[in-house]
Formats: structure tokens, sequence, C-alpha cells
């Protein structure tokens, strides 16, 4: 089971919690009905990304073999065979297009926008896995409208209004991590040589640079974000101090690249690095706070 699990990248299913984003910042956490159209998006999502990291695996087996740590893969290293990844994949597809149908059935209005959104990331990750992934910058821009969709489908789904701003920040914080993930590679291509073609258009000057406009753009972002009239209406005036936590972990995140040069991805530092953890912790209990106890705030001023 461990195999298939590694197969799916279960791991890596953390990103599709950005669909209960809208849920979150709307403050609409305590609301089942949406609650629960939340967790059918992550379901749905899921299953796509795992069909999606399969396909991927599937079509990079010479190259992950080569790999010093992508040979342990379960394609690569042979614990899985194609033919079971092939079935296991259409069966994970299968599944997906019944709990769509499923989803329309139960919520009792029409996800049609949910349904595209969920057809086009595996459009576009179809294109990424045979071409566009070796094509620099393109590469990054689609994992980063990969978060962007994810946003979105937990939107749609929930008929939760999503703003310009939130979409901008999900955009360049996947940016973010996009960069920061090529920036590993690279360092590890000096010692190991290059394992991805697409490496042919950066270097860790250009890499170093990028990461550092689109730490500042998220930054900007988020404060614009948490001064916006919607955000405003929906919480407590003081929520843009929460932008103290934000610049704190990016700056945790730029220490831990440029300084200490970890070249891990941006996810298995974020599973690693208690700063980063603890400040997040922090600011989901102050966004939890500023939103849902808003009145009492406002009551306990008051007195």
């Amino acid at each position: 089971m461990k195999k298939y699990l590694k197969l799916l990248r279960v791991e890596q299913w953390v990103k599709n919690l950005f669909v209960f984003v809208p849920l979150f910042f709307s403050g609409n956490v305590k609301n089942l009905d949406l609650l629960s159209k939340s967790i059918f998006a992550f379901i749905i999502f899921s299953l796509a990304a795992g069909v999606v990291y399969i396909l991927n695996d599937y079509n990079d087996i010479e190259a992950d073999q080569k790999h010093p740590e992508k040979r342990r893969r379960p394609l690569a290293s042979g614990a899985v065979s194609k033919k079971m990844a092939i079935s296991i994949l259409i069966g994970l597809m299968i599944v997906d297009v019944a709990l769509i149908l499923f989803a329309q059935f139960y919520f009792h209005r029409p996800i049609w926008k949910f349904a595209f959104i969920i057809a086009f990331y595996f459009v576009m990750n179809l294109a990424y896995t045979f071409k566009l992934k070796h094509v620099p910058i393109i590469d990054i821009f689609i994992i980063a409208i990969g978060f962007v969709l994810r946003v979105q489908a937990g939107g749609y789904i929930t008929g939760i209004f999503i703003s310009q701003w939130a979409t901008l920040l999900t955009f360049v914080l996947a940016l973010v991590l996009a960069i920061g993930k090529r920036r590993g590679e690279l360092i590890n291509a000096q010692i190991s040589g290059k394992t991805r073609k697409s490496l042919d258009g950066y270097n860790v000057q250009f890499a170093d640079i990028a990461l550092s406009i689109s730490v500042t753009l998220a930054i900007v972002c988020y404060l614009m974000f948490t001064l916006s009239p919607e955000v405003q209406l929906k919480s407590h005036s003081s929520i843009f101090y929460t932008v103290i936590f934000v610049v704190f972990a990016f700056l945790r995140y730029l220490q831990q690249t440029l300084v200490y040069n970890r070249t891990e991805s941006p996810t298995k530092i974020l599973y690693r690095d208690r700063y980063i953890q603890i400040t997040l912790v922090l600011w989901v209990i102050s966004f939890l706070i500023l939103i849902y106890f808003k009145h009492s705030i406002i009551n306990f001023n008051l007195l």
C-alpha cells in the first residue's frame, strides 16, 4: 500500500488545501453545507492530481532513473509496474467523474464551472507533462496557475466570491514556491548534473532575483488583500497586522534558501522548519480570531 500512496504522491495533496481558501477567508468554516462542498472539491482535486502525478512519472521513467532522488519513485524503481500504474490511473479518472456527477446530484445545483476547472487543470497538466515543463518560465507559470485553479474550484463549488487580490496573491505565492523549487534543482544540478531540460533557461542568479521579486509581490498583494473592502467588512479592521506573520515566514524561507542553501522543495521546508510552522499556526489563529470572533473583540473594546 505504501508504494501506491507514494505513486499518488499523497504528501503533495497538501497543496489541494487551497480549495478551502474561499471558505476560510469568507468566514464560513462553520457552515456545514459549504464545508461539505469544499471537502468534495478537495477529494476530487486530489484524485485528479493523483492522475497527473502517475502520468508524469510514467512519462519520465527513464529520466527519473538517472536522478539521485527520483529514481526511488515507484515506477522508476520498478516497485509498481507500468500496467498497474495505468490501471490505477484509469480507475482514478472513473472515480473522479463519478464524484463530479454525484456532487451535481447531491448538492442540487449546477457545478459545471467547477467541472470545467478540473478538466482545464487536467488538460493543462497534460500539456505540461509532455511539452511545457521543458519550456523555461512557462513551466513555473503553469505550476502557479494550478494553485489559482484550486482556489477558483473552491470558490465555484461553494458559490463564494473570490477577490482579485486573493487570486493574484495565490498566483505570486505559488510562483515563489515554484521558483524556490527550481533554485533547489539548480543547486543540485551543480553537483549531480542537470536532470530537467528547462533548467537550461535558468541560473542561480536569475532564480534569486525572481524569488525576491515574487516574495515582494506576494507581501504587497497580501497587504492589499487585507485592506480590501470585502475583507475589512467581514473581519476586524486590525486584520492587516497579520502581515507581520507573512513577512516573517517569507524572510525565514528566503533565509533557508539563500543563506543556508537548503535545496529541498518548499513543501519539504514547510514540513521540516519549526519556525515557519509556528508562524503559520499563529497566523491561522490570528485570522480565526479576527474573522470569527470579530464581534467579541468589538464588544471588548467598547467596555
